[in-house]
């Protein structure tokens, strides 16, 4: 209020919250998002080591959970080996940490819809920074077990980032912004292993939480508020409402959140976006088996240490990042489709390679074809997309960990990615590969793998804008109201 000449009080207009500056956003978010997977990188290496040293060390608990196990394998007919055991064992804690983030992301996306995004985040941060610190304390298996439990829970800082990206204003902006949320993962999974395989598996979780701590304290000093109280949910009970079909693997396979949305897709739309969420899934709970047994077979089969495991995993992430950077540029308009048929169809050979090979050459080559035809292991999710990702990822593991003993079961991933490049490739609107055409597209503008693509590709061509909760939204539409919609 204020007194103008004549003594009467004149309102002044509101004070509006200015946005924050999209580039500065776009660049917290990139290393904040990069000292977290780092954190988390460190650990790839590391993981066989440290069971043995649990093994060696007689802890009771590892006693324990090793001795249902060896019931397990017994049930399933695994051979009574310690080799298979130990790789059993360790599916089976990779296995509990993906399936508490697939629990946890939908609420933590409902939450932040409702309370903002920086708050949320720092949550999140602090969790992670807790699950460090409990490791890096204790030496007991015991204590490594919690912390990798308060880890899957708190791990919702991946998803948060996404929305984040999703509420900048411009549309340049955003894909800016999921580029280099791909850049982060990239150079993480590339770097992290190397730098974790370097260490003493004592001196790991140390260095992780001095990672997970910075990230904390550079996002509270930097990181704004991207989404105004205006543009809010009113209530957190709306949006776990939401997040309810986001734990039930039938409703996120039917897409449920979508169907029942104010502005569902139609009925083709609906199908297709279906058939792409089933590759997604097939896609991530395939690579997920892979990437966490391929730790344990190298250091049995090949006798890697945790230094050649490291520059195995840094092999594997410049590939990638050498392909998707070169390669996937150049696709020409019009050949996305045998693009995208051509990167499956490599991860056949990749797969039987790996997993056959006995030789150091023919699992060089197999990694290499596995490099090309990765989709990668980005956490840029969208809403229904991070509950299959996070549920293909609790299955993967421990699916994997119990088929290493059956040579013949080899052929599952044989079969299960040659059905999505035997798609047909005429464009009929309520077949995959109409929409496929698109996944690569984009790909010219940024170096995103196959599984951001497919992302992306339910937000253009799928799904109409949905006004609900980050849990369940996809990104938004490029339209005057996108800030307000979140990832």
């Amino acid at each position: 209020m204020g007194w103008g000449a004549g003594g009467s009080c004149t309102p002044r207009p509101p004070i509006h919250q200015q946005p924050a500056p999209e580039t500065r956003v776009v660049a917290v978010v990139f290393f904040g998002l990069l000292l977290d997977l780092l954190a988390f990188t460190l650990l790839l290496p590391l993981l066989p080591a440290l069971l043995e040293s649990h093994g060696r060390a007689q802890d009771p608990l590892y006693g324990s959970w090793q001795r249902g196990v060896d019931w397990f394998a017994a049930a399933i007919g695994m051979p009574a080996e310690k080799r298979y055991n130990s790789v059993l064992f360790g599916g089976l804690i990779g296995s509990i940490f993906s399936f508490l983030q697939f629990l946890s992301a939908p609420l933590t996306g409902a939450v932040s819809d409702c309370l903002g995004r920086r708050p949320v985040m720092l949550l999140s941060l602090a969790g992670l920074a807790t699950s460090y610190a409990v490791w890096a304390t204790s030496k007991s298996f015991a204590a490594f077990l919690v912390s990798r439990m308060i880890g899957g829970v708190s791990k919702g800082n991946v998803s948060l980032s996404t929305a984040i990206v999703a509420d900048l204003g411009s549309s340049p902006a955003r894909s800016r912004g999921m580029a280099v949320i791909g850049v982060a993962f990239s150079l993480a999974f590339t770097l992290g292993p190397m730098l974790g395989a370097s260490l003493p598996v004592e001196t790991a979780p140390w260095l992780a939480l001095l990672f997970a701590v910075s990230d904390l304290l550079f996002i509270c000093c930097f990181l704004p508020e991207t989404l105004p109280p205006e543009k809010r949910a009113p209530s957190i009970t709306l949006g776990f409402r939401a997040a309810v079909d986001l734990l039930s693997p039938l409703a996120l396979l039917c897409f449920s959140a979508v169907a029942r949305g104010p502005d569902p897709p139609t009925g083709v739309r609906l199908g297709s976006l279906r058939l792409l969420g089933l590759v997604y899934f097939l896609y991530l709970f395939l690579f997920s088996g892979l990437e966490f047994t391929l730790s344990f077979l190298v250091h049995q089969r090949f006798h890697f240490s945790s230094l050649e495991q490291g520059k195995m995993f840094f092999f594997i992430g410049l590939t990638m990042a050498t392909i998707q950077g070169a390669y996937a540029r150049r696709i020409s308009p019009g050949g996305e489709i045998a693009a995208v048929k051509r990167a499956i169809l490599l991860l056949v050979p990749a797969f039987l390679l790996i997993g056959w090979g006995h030789t150091l050459p023919v699992l060089g080559l197999g990694l290499l074809l596995y490099s090309f035809g990765s989709p990668g292991q980005k956490g840029v999710v969208m809403g229904t997309l991070r509950s299959l990702g996070a549920l293909a990822r609790a299955l993967g593991p421990m699916v994997a960990a119990s088929a290493r003993s059956s040579p013949g079961l080899a052929l599952v991933p044989v079969t299960l990615l040659c059905g999505p490049a035997c798609w047909d490739e005429t464009p009929k609107p309520s077949r995959l590969s109409v929409h496929l055409s698109f996944i690569l597209s984009d790909t010219q503008r940024s170096a995103r793998p196959l599984n951001d693509q497919i992302k992306q590709l339910f937000y253009t061509q799928c799904l109409s804008p949905v006004h609900s909760s980050a849990s369940t939204r996809p990104l938004p539409r490029e339209t005057p109201q996108a800030p307000g919609e979140a990832a």
